[in-house]
């Protein structure tokens, strides 16, 4: 049994070694770096072998995305779906085809997936790898549709792309059910496009609509229907991680879609946005109020440790904004809610901004360690004014800072303490109320005092490196006078 496994990686590799260099260029399309700089999606189509349960192969395809493809540098998403006629495709979408490359062949030489591969009708199997003209940020679909097509002979690339966006903003995305439509390139340049759905059935709805629609056939005419391949899938382990529910909370004010209100435990909610009040009622009247474009949510980065997740997130929430919030999950749902949120700035002295930097979450295993490191920090040098240990924590030589007023290094820092105390400001910290990290990266929510005396939340978000604190976000925001409060939960 382990020959055969063996065996089946090596087949598997000759498959996948076909799939990345038998590559025509294609004079048409002029395509030689369509995938540069692009998000990558892997598509992955195959059978299972004869005599596969599939439970077992469903349950051991979640351990290989736990356990091995989301553990590599620059993963992104990875989905698996099984259509009617029992084909299942692997959806995995990374930061750039070197990453993508280097997950594959680690996958070919890892013992601990060749179970896995032995399933595997390899004949079946086939792999595109395409550069999307979107981030994905859909975590609630069901079911997803893949198209992939050459263009029809004489077409006109730059009409085709702006028909192609025409049916998006035309018909599908005013569909019901409809969360995101993705279009991209191969090397080869073969067209894919994908559209994640709710549900089947409103994926089916819009299938018939399609066919009839005028804008729908003038975008048909220009493909190749020799060359057309539709897959429609549901997705297998739709489970999701309170990482994932939050992230899709938040990026239903773009999409709009209603669901992820239900990750909300409208019994227990408690809500700490002093401008908001308790509770569901509170949120929908926010809502309610809400400009006739809507609010806006771009999450730049999320984490989760154990019952709670917090994200960093570029808001329109009554104007740009940038700001952290956290979650407190209980048996799946949310039950509380913290946030701390400032206007947009122009970038600092050395040209960041509030959310640009680091997003990779790495040393997953270092989470504890260093929280107790940030702890210390934030105790020794925030509160107590231990300002002789601040190299103990942050590396001078590689310190970047992301406050709007402040620039890079311990030179930066140095400085803006000095307008400060030239100007009869503060910054002062007096409580540490709560630390949460995930990998390399750390949040701390603190209460003190900022600029002329004002009452003060002070969210700090820190990256580190081997020990010490490479670089720092945060959102400082005054806290409002209790007479102006819509609920009694307090900030903290």
């Amino acid at each position: 049994m382990k020959y055969s496994a063996q065996c089946m990686l090596v087949v598997l590799a000759l498959v996948f070694s076909q799939c990345s260099t038998n590559k025509k260029k294609d004079s048409q399309s002029n395509t030689e770096n369509t995938m540069e700089g692009k998000t990558i999606m892997e598509v992955t189509t195959f059978q299972v072998n004869e005599g596969v349960n599939p439970d077992d192969f469903e349950k051991r395809d979640a351990q290989i995305e736990s356990d091995f493809t989301s553990k590599q540098p620059g993963f992104i998403k990875r989905q698996s779906g099984v259509n009617e006629k029992g084909e299942y495709v692997v959806i995995v979408y990374w930061k750039s085809i070197p990453n993508a490359d280097a997950s594959m062949n680690k996958f070919m030489s890892d013992p601990s997936v060749a179970d896995y591969a032995q399933m595997i009708n390899a004949n079946t199997m086939k792999m595109s790898r395409y550069g999307m003209d979107k981030i994905f940020n859909t975590n609630n679909s069901h079911f997803v549709e893949v198209m992939s097509f050459n263009l029809a002979q004489e077409t006109d690339i730059v009409q085709f792309n702006s028909l192609n966006q025409k049916v998006e903003t035309d018909f599908t995305g005013k569909r019901k059910g409809f969360l995101q439509r993705f279009t991209g390139v191969n090397e080869e340049g073969k067209q894919v496009v994908v559209v994640y759905w709710t549900n089947k059935e409103d994926s089916d709805a819009s299938l018939d609509a399609f066919m009839n629609n005028p804008t729908a056939k003038e975008f048909m005419q220009d493909m190749d229907q020799s060359t057309m391949v539709m897959g429609r899938y549901k997705f297998l382990n739709m489970e999701l991680t309170n990482k994932e529910k939050v992230v899709a909370l938040l990026n239903s004010f773009n999409t709009g879609d209603k669901t992820p209100i239900s990750y909300i435990n409208s019994q227990k909610y408690i809500q700490h946005n002093l401008s908001v009040g308790d509770g569901l009622a509170g949120f929908g009247e926010i809502m309610q109020h809400a400009p006739p474009q809507g609010f806006k949510a771009n999450v730049v980065r999320a984490f989760q440790d154990g019952d709670y997740v917090f994200t960093h997130t570029i808001y329109d929430f009554f104007g740009p904004k940038i700001g952290f919030d956290i979650f407190r999950f209980e048996d799946g749902l949310i039950v509380e809610h913290w946030d701390n949120l400032v206007e947009v700035q122009p970038p600092n002295p050395s040209d960041r901004t509030q959310t640009d930097g680091a997003t990779d979450i790495t040393d997953k295993e270092k989470r504890e360690s260093n929280k107790t490191i940030v702890t210390s920090f934030v105790n020794d040098v925030l509160l107590n004014h231990q300002n002789d240990q601040i190299t103990t924590y942050i590396n001078p030589t590689k310190y970047i800072q992301h406050n709007p007023a402040v620039a890079d290094g311990l030179e930066g820092f140095g400085a803006a303490m000095k307008y400060f105390a030239e100007n009869g400001l503060v910054m002062e910290y007096n409580k540490l109320h709560m630390v949460l990290g995930e990998g390399n990266f750390v949040l701390t929510v603190s209460e003190g005092k900022f600029g002329k005396g004002a009452h003060t939340a002070f969210y700090d978000l820190f990256r580190l490196e081997d020990g010490q604190i490479v670089e720092h976000w945060d959102v400082i925001a005054t806290i409002p006078p209790k007479s102006e409060w819509k609920n009694q939960n307090g900030k903290f």
